[in-house]
């Protein structure tokens, strides 16, 4: 049944048995008998076929979200099994915003890769959204998020940045698109800034400041080596620094395979 639910969400999720199948690799007659299985196993209809595609039914969606749930226990439980060896192989997702990513990870990342050298890390880049929903379908076991919810990490802040001798008044911003926890803070602390430039990256944004275009609202760990460099100087103004929590989050101590239980302790003892 494992396969049948993950032809369900499949489907689910590319909209399509044609698209499902191509992703799954199996003809639409073999994946439309999986679909019959799971149907006639909880006596109900999960999927409506249509002309644009198919969805699910009510009684689908119950299915599809246990499943989710179910499937990622079994994963787990089978990743706990294969890293009970002493952590000599294995695997451990983390995700984590930009800042996390690039500044506050590697050198704990690489710590941990010294210390198993058999376990892979994967690391994504994603908004608190992402990772969060992420994190819930077990497509994450840790993510570093801004608090307040999850284990106290870390303390950081937002400040106002510019390239030596500009000033903040009548200076334009410059910050990323919607969707990320530095655009929010912007736009709740600076409601009527003049945005000139949405960037994807912090090196990117951090460039177009220090050429002088203009000023944004940053991580203080994104940059203090900067600042101290002098590429770039601290404004003042009386809604910065705004402080902020990072906290590491997951789906509870107990779930952790042994490979992300002991990436955690390691985070947490950092």
């Amino acid at each position: 049944m494992m396969d049948d639910l993950k032809h369900l969400l499949l489907i689910a999720e590319r909209g399509s048995f044609t698209r499902a199948a191509r992703v799954a690799h199996l003809t639409q007659p073999a994946l439309s008998v999986s679909i019959q299985r799971l149907e006639q196993a909880f006596g109900a209809r999960l999927l409506d076929r249509g002309r644009h595609g198919a969805a699910l039914t009510p009684a689908g969606h119950e299915v599809a979200s246990r499943a989710r749930v179910a499937l990622a226990a079994i994963e787990d439980a089978r990743r706990a099994v294969a890293e009970l060896a002493g952590l000599e192989k294995g695997v451990v997702r983390i995700g984590a915003g930009a800042t996390t990513a690039t500044y506050l990870l590697p050198p704990l990342l690489a710590r941990y890769r010294k210390q198993h050298p058999g376990v892979r890390i994967v690391l994504k880049e994603l908004t608190r959204a992402e990772a969060g929903d992420q994190l819930e379908r077990g497509e994450l076991d840790l993510a570093v998020l801004t608090g307040p919810e999850g284990e106290h990490w870390r303390d950081d802040a937002f400040v106002l940045v510019a390239a030596p001798g500009v000033k903040l008044a009548g200076a334009p911003f410059l910050t990323f698109p919607r969707g990320t926890v530095t655009r929010a803070m912007l736009d709740r602390h600076f409601p009527e800034a003049e945005i000139v430039m949405e960037l994807g990256s912090i090196a990117a944004i951090k460039h177009h400041v220090a050429e002088g275009i203009g000023v944004a609202l940053i991580s203080l760990a994104a940059v203090e080596r900067d600042v101290k460099q002098g590429r770039l100087s601290r404004l003042r103004h009386p809604a910065t620094p705004i402080p902020r929590e990072l906290v590491l989050c997951h789906r509870g101590v107990a779930r952790l395979p042994p490979a992300a239980a002991a990436l955690r302790e390691l985070l947490l003892a950092a």
